[in-house]
């Protein structure tokens, strides 16, 4: 029998093949592991995420803004000052205390029948007010009260818009923060497939390097997407002063669920409601009260006076009146003074009035315009991204295009959810900005339970 010789190419090339042969199984059998350790490790990460369930209490949008309203310092510092203009009320509407007067002497003889002996008096007087000056001083503390009451309320309508925004915003992170997820995740899987092509020889190794490097900046975008949201409850918990519980999360999503009025609704709305043109309606009140206070100060009053004086041998009793005559001085200064501050608060509320509806019309705008990136990103732009994606992924399984290609479609996808995330947040930014301006959360919110 003869013996043949193959030559070290051959038995190079079938050593080769052996040895793929063998390393495939190992990857088809050695791949599946890591699910397998998942599928047996269930009672652990169940016990787990039953923990972490009970320490995270996830809060509704109206128990968050609840607790906001209910211990956040700057309404709470407004509702104080609320008192401090009630106090002041009571203050303008006081009478004058009456003045009590008494003096005690002696006489001295000094001629031929006079009496010596003690004398005392005694005096009482009392200011009448000018009944204008009262009245104008009165109304003057009342419309300073009325401010105070437009101010919580304004100071309410921007604690809750700001706590609506920043909930909206924490929605839009934590919403990247799962779309960063699912793109990790999918990347990680075109890397396995990836790693298997190159071990058997059918793509280069810089694909791999390639995922790699798009693996790390998703876990990096992921990351980033999660920060921000914590730091957005952060700014919630500082605005209800640390009120909220220690690990809570927010309930809804960026979708709009209840409609709008119309813009004209809302400037109607915003005429009467607005708590800035309230506000500011009442300094013009203010100021015209003051303005009739100044010019019943000319005549301040009367002073009523009744006293009474013994001596040794006689007894003095008097009554008298005390008017103050402007003749010097006809408080001029005072009605200019009050008489311009009026026209600068009128201008300030025909200004703030038409500035308003402006910014109605604006907002409005801005509404319209992310409505429709929302529409065009969700039934276009994502739409044929998803579609882009899956050819690619099939293109590369059958080795008709590479892995930048599947990497350059998935970028493409990823931006377009990115970008739709944020068309729906400013949608949302815009429909808070409307029902601010038209004064729709001035009411106060029920109590958290």
């Amino acid at each position: 029998m003869s013996k043949h010789t193959l030559p070290p190419s051959r038995l190079a090339g079938l050593a080769w093949l052996c040895l793929a042969g063998l390393t495939l199984p190992i990857h088809a059998q050695v791949t599946p592991a890591p699910a397998n350790t998942q599928a047996a490790a269930p009672p652990a990460s169940a016990s787990a995420a039953a923990t972490a369930a009970e320490t995270v209490r996830v809060l509704s949008l109206d128990e968050l803004i609840a607790t906001v309203v209910a211990n956040n310092t700057e309404l709470l510092s407004a509702q104080q000052a609320r008192v401090t203009a009630t106090a002041g009320i009571q203050t303008a509407t006081a009478y004058a205390n009456p003045r009590l007067e008494w003096q005690s002497g002696r006489n001295q003889a000094r001629m031929p029948g006079a009496v010596p002996g003690a004398v005392q008096g005694w005096g009482v007087s009392q200011m009448i007010e000018n009944p204008s000056a009262r009245d104008a001083r009165r109304g003057a503390a009342e419309a300073a009260a009325r401010g105070t009451e437009h101010a919580i309320t304004l100071t309410r309508n921007a604690v809750v818009s700001e706590t609506r925004l920043r909930a909206s915003e924490y929605l839009l992170r934590r919403a990247e923060a799962g779309v960063t997820s699912e793109d990790l995740a999918l990347l990680e899987q075109v890397r396995e497939r990836v790693r298997l092509r190159v071990a058997s020889g059918e793509a280069p190794r810089y694909e791999v390097i390639k995922a790699d490097a798009e693996i790390v900046h998703a876990r990096e975008r992921q990351q980033t997407a999660a920060l921000q949201a914590e730091q957005v409850l952060l700014t919630l918990n500082r605005m209800a002063s640390g009120r909220l519980p220690a690990r809570w999360s927010l309930a809804g999503s960026l979708q709009e669920d209840n409609p709008l009025p119309s813009l004209a609704e809302l400037m109607a709305q915003a005429e009467t409601d607005n708590p800035e043109l309230r506000a500011l309606q009442a300094e013009v009140e203010r100021a015209e009260a003051q303005m009739r206070g100044a010019r019943a100060s000319r005549w301040p009053g009367v002073e009523l006076r009744v006293g009474q004086t013994r001596e040794p041998d006689l007894r003095h009793s008097s009554v008298g009146v005390s008017v103050q005559i402007p003749l010097l001085d006809r408080r001029d200064g005072a009605i200019g003074e009050a008489g311009s501050e009026l026209r600068r608060l009128q201008g300030r509320l025909d200004g703030r009035r038409a500035e308003l509806r402006q910014q109605l019309q604006h907002a409005w705008q801005a509404l319209a315009i992310a409505r429709l990136r929302v529409q065009a990103l969700s039934e276009g732009v994502v739409l044929d991204a998803e579609a882009a994606l899956k050819v690619a992924q099939a293109a590369y399984r059958f080795g008709e295009r590479g892995i930048l290609d599947v990497l350059d479609a998935q970028r493409v996808l990823r931006s377009a959810r990115l970008n739709l995330l944020e068309a729906r947040f400013q949608s949302q930014a815009a429909r808070i900005e409307l029902e601010t301006l038209a004064g729709r959360f001035a009411a106060s919110p029920t109590t958290p339970q």
